[in-house]
């Protein structure tokens, strides 16, 4: 008998508006598949809708709810690109692997469109992403970058705005500057991931939750994932656990560091004033090194994200905590009340750049979307079931970028990072 009482989502404005919640039945007793998805976010349930598609007999097992983790918690931002830009990607995996990432990132974005038009996902699924200088000498940098995508990637989606129009479009004199990109995208990302859910069950893939890997055991025909009241025996197994990871795999838990991010809603602002403050209905996020990110939901509420924190713990005020960052982008809101406040945990990489691999038994992951993982963890779930049915050249590219654990593994990386964190912070108020 299963003792654990089961968990459910945070309260969160994404919980609170979630289109489709459903029940999956914890994993009980012994069982066979072709396919173990360890993990009930984007990257296992992209992973189990493409393997399940395929004739694979998939079964995912989540810890919690579907989706409660990262996947059900973050800003929304279907966003361009890696996480590094162009220039600096080109100095990393050199000009050819870029142009092919590039090329894979904006597939990202075709499929996670194509899967909310095929099944008929709610998602609030809407064009266009601002990025927004906090220092003046960043325009003349985007200025360089527009013009590489636009001769060197055939991007025409994207264009630079003066300061003057991002007060104009924004409706606040914090930013000097801004690149707007009309090929980008932000949604309700619950929603997103529980239509992927019910994709992936329609496909054949079992789903089940409240069942907590415990360890994963090589044999000689595959793998056994040890549950907490069960035992999965398959051919190959996926780790889709990113942030959560935890101990499940040392092998590759030094490779990504958790960080906590956090985010608020306002109450609903009437579509007047919403648009006072993003008239076009962009998503934001800004150049700082723990950036602000924030855009509109369906019901004209500002959502907004700022801070971070490196510990177990967040902060026990949460409302009050973001509110601060708020309020320095629109101190026009300081009457405003504020009905959800929430946080989440995301996977980093040192160069912020994803981690894919394959480690001896046929285990594959994915992991250290370092805050892209709306399109990037969906195509992540897709490239692993192709190297999973046979075909591993396009996983490959990403498994040969260069990725470094961090220093002290997974004991010793919270001090190096909080350094750091600190370092850049400081950078961000010269």
């Amino acid at each position: 008998m299963i003792s654990r009482a089961p968990s459910q989502h945070i309260d969160s404005y994404y919980a609170a508006t979630a289109i489709g919640l459903k029940d999956y039945a914890p994993l009980a007793g012994d069982v066979s598949c072709d396919v173990c998805i360890i993990g009930g976010g984007f990257t296992g349930l992209s992973s189990a809708i493409h393997l399940a598609e395929r004739g694979y007999d998939v079964k995912l097992v989540e810890a919690e709810r579907i989706s409660w983790g990262a996947s059900g918690r973050n800003g929304g931002q279907l966003s361009t690109g890696q996480r590094k830009d162009v220039i600096e990607l080109e100095k990393i995996v050199g000009r050819e692997d870029a142009k092919f990432l590039w090329e894979l990132a904006e597939e990202a974005k075709a499929t996670v469109r194509g899967r909310i038009a095929s099944h008929n996902i709610a998602c609030d699924l809407k064009p266009g992403v601002l990025t927004v200088a906090y220092k003046r000498r960043e325009n003349a940098y985007f200025e360089r970058y527009v013009d590489v995508l636009k001769k060197r990637y055939d991007y025409p989606h994207v264009r630079v705005i003066s300061g003057d129009e991002v007060a104009g479009t924004l409706g606040t004199n914090v930013y000097y500057g801004g690149i707007l990109d009309s090929g980008a995208g932000h949604l309700h990302p619950l929603n997103y991931a529980l239509g992927l859910a019910r994709a992936a069950d329609e496909a054949g893939a079992q789903l089940f939750e409240n069942s907590r890997a415990k360890r994963i055991q090589k044999v000689s025909n595959g793998s056994d994932v040890c549950l907490e009241h069960g035992n999965v025996h398959a051919r190959y197994v996926v780790l889709g656990c990113n942030a959560y990871l935890g101990r499940l795999e040392p092998r590759i838990s030094g490779k990504i560091m958790p960080i906590n991010n956090f985010m608020l809603a306002t109450e609903p602002l009437g579509e007047n004033k919403a648009r006072s403050l993003i008239r076009d209905d962009v998503a934001v996020q800004d150049t700082k090194f723990v950036i602000d990110y924030y855009r509109l939901s369906a019901d004209h509420r500002l959502l907004f994200g700022g801070g971070e924190n490196y510990t177990g713990r967040f902060p026990s005020d949460m409302k009050r905590f973001v509110r601060k960052y708020m309020l320095r982008v629109y101190p026009q809101l300081a009457d405003t009340r504020v009905d959800y406040a929430w946080g989440g945990t995301l996977a980093v990489t040192m160069n912020r750049l994803p981690t894919f691999g394959r480690l001896e038994g046929d285990v594959y992951y994915a992991q250290g979307y370092s805050g892209s993982g709306v399109a990037l963890a969906s195509m992540g779930g897709k490239l692993i079931a192709e190297a999973i049915a046979g075909t591993a050249e396009r996983f490959d590219v990403f498994s040969r970028i260069p990725q470094r654990t961090f220093p002290g593994g997974t004991l010793l990386r919270w001090p190096g990072l909080v350094l750091g964190m600190l370092y850049y912070t400081l950078r961000d108020k010269l």
